[in-house]
C-alpha cells in the first residue's frame, strides 16, 4: 500500500468534497479513490470501515474518510481527511448563510425560499420511505418506528425516543439484518491515543467557550450532543436538531430552520452541515465556526477510539441490534418530522401539487441538487 503526505490526502478530499453530493452515496467515490486509484488501503480494510461506521455516530460519508485517512497516515491523516472533506461544504454553506439572512426581506428571496420549504417536506418524506423500506422488515419493526414517531409528534426528546428503541430491539430483535460484512482486520492502538488527545482537545475547547461566552458554549455544547446521537447518518440530527433548536431553545423558527436545511441541500457535504447555519443565526461567523467544529468532533474520536476494537464491535450481536434500533427510530423520526414541516407550511393547490411533483421526482431517483434548485427557481416565479 502506498502512504500519501498529508497534503496529498487533504488535497484528494477537497477534490472529493466539493462534489459531495448525497451524503452516504459518496462512499463509493471515496473507495474507487482510496483503493482502486491511489491504493491507499486494501478492500479488506475498507470493507472493515464501511462495517463499523455504520454502528458509530456520524455522517457516513465523514467518516469514512477519516477512516482511510487513518489507516493512511494515522491519527495527522484522518484529521487531514476529515477536514479537507467537510471544508468546502463549511465555506459554502456560510458562504450562502450570510446572503440568506442579509437578503431575507427581498421578496423573490422570500419566495424562493418557500418553494424550497416544499421541497425539504418532499424530501424528508422520500428519506422516511426510503429507510422504511431498507430497515422495516417486521410488524415489531414499524411498530417501534412507529412509536419514536408518535413521541416525537408529541413534542418529545428524540434522544429518549431512541434510547428507548435501541433497548427494545436488543431485547426484541433476533435478527437484525443491517447489512453490515464480516470483520476482517483489526489495528494496534495508536488511534485510541489519538482519540484521547482529541477529547482533551474538545474539552479545552468547551471551557475556554464557557470563560468567553457563555452562549458560544451552550451553542457547542448543544452539537456536541447531538452529534453524539446521530447513529445512521447525518439525517438522524434532522429531529435532534429540531427539537433543540426551535423548540427548546427558540433559536430559531420552524421555516427557518427548513430554509436551512434547504441550504445544506444546495451544498456539498453531509446535512449536519445545516449545524453551521444554526450557529450563524446565534452567533454570527464565530457561532458557525464552533458549530461546525463541534458538531463534527465527537464522531471522529468515537471512530478514532473504536478503530482497535473493530473486529469484536462489527461482529457484536448486541452491536448490531442496538444499531437496528437506532434505524428503526430514525424511520420513525423523519416521518414526525416530514409532517412537523408539512403542518408549518400555508398550503394553496399550486403549493401542494409542487410538493407532490418534487415527491416523485425524487422516488424516481432525479438528483437531489437540481429538485432543489427548481424548487428554489420556481418558488421565486410561482410563490
Amino acid at each position: 500500500m502506498n502512504t500519501p503526505s498529508l497534503t496529498r490526502i487533504f488535497l484528494a478530499f477537497i477534490r472529493l468534497g466539493l462534489t459531495a453530493f448525497g451524503g452516504p452515496a459518496m462512499v463509493p467515490y471515496i473507495r474507487s479513490m482510496a483503493v482502486e486509484r491511489k491504493q491507499w488501503l486494501d478492500e479488506s480494510s475498507f470493507s472493515l470501515g464501511m462495517s463499523l461506521t455504520q454502528l458509530l455516530p456520524g455522517a457516513t460519508a465523514m467518516q469514512m474518510a477519516a477512516y482511510v485517512g487513518l489507516r493512511a497516515r494515522g491519527g495527522a491523516g484522518a484529521l487531514a481527511a476529515y477536514v479537507g472533506f467537510g471544508l468546502p461544504a463549511f465555506l459554502l454553506m456560510l458562504g450562502l448563510t450570510v446572503l440568506y439572512f442579509s437578503a431575507r426581506s427581498v421578496t423573490a428571496v422570500n419566495a424562493a425560499f418557500t418553494g424550497l420549504q416544499l421541497v425539504i417536506v418532499a424530501l424528508i418524506l422520500n428519506a422516511a420511505v426510503n429507510f422504511a423500506r431498507r430497515y422495516l422488515n417486521s410488524k415489531a419493526d414499524m411498530a417501534l418506528a412507529c412509536l419514536a414517531g408518535v413521541w416525537l409528534g408529541l413534542k418529545g426528546n428524540p434522544i429518549v425516543a431512541m434510547a428507548v428503541v435501541c433497548a427494545l430491539a436488543v431485547v426484541l430483535l433476533r435478527d437484525p439484518r443491517t447489512g453490515l460484512p464480516e470483520p476482517q482486520e483489526a489495528t494496534g492502538r495508536g488511534p485510541l491515543r489519538f482519540a484521547l488527545m482529541l477529547l482533551a482537545a474538545l474539552v479545552l475547547f468547551l471551557a475556554a467557550l464557557y470563560v468567553i461566552d457563555p452562549e458560544l458554549f451552550r451553542l457547542g455544547l448543544l452539537m456536541v450532543k447531538i452529534d453524539c446521537f446521530a447513529f445512521g447518518g447525518g439525517y438522524v440530527s434532522v429531529p435532534l436538531m429540531l427539537h433543540e433548536v426551535v423548540e427548546v431553545r427558540g433559536w430559531l423558527t420552524g421555516p427557518m430552520f427548513m430554509d436551512g436545511i434547504a441550504l445544506g441541500q444546495v451544498t456539498p457535504g453531509p446535512i449536519v452541515m445545516t449545524g453551521a447555519f444554526v450557529g450563524y443565526a446565534v452567533s454570527g461567523l464565530i457561532g458557525a465556526l464552533v458549530a461546525a467544529v463541534t458538531v463534527f468532533s465527537p464522531s471522529l474520536i468515537v471512530l478514532c477510539a473504536a478503530i482497535p476494537f473493530a473486529d469484536k464491535l462489527v461482529s457484536s450481536p448486541v452491536a448490531r441490534r442496538v444499531l437496528k434500533g437506532s434505524l428503526i427510530s430514525l424511520v420513525g423520526l423523519m416521518a414526525a418530522v416530514a409532517v412537523r414541516f408539512g403542518l408549518s407550511i400555508h398550503w394553496t393547490i399550486p403549493q401542494a401539487v409542487f410538493a407532490l411533483a418534487a415527491f416523485i421526482a425524487l422516488r424516481k431517483k432525479v438528483d437531489i441538487l437540481w429538485v432543489v434548485l427548481a424548487g428554489a427557481g420556481i418558488g421565486a416565479l410561482a410563490f
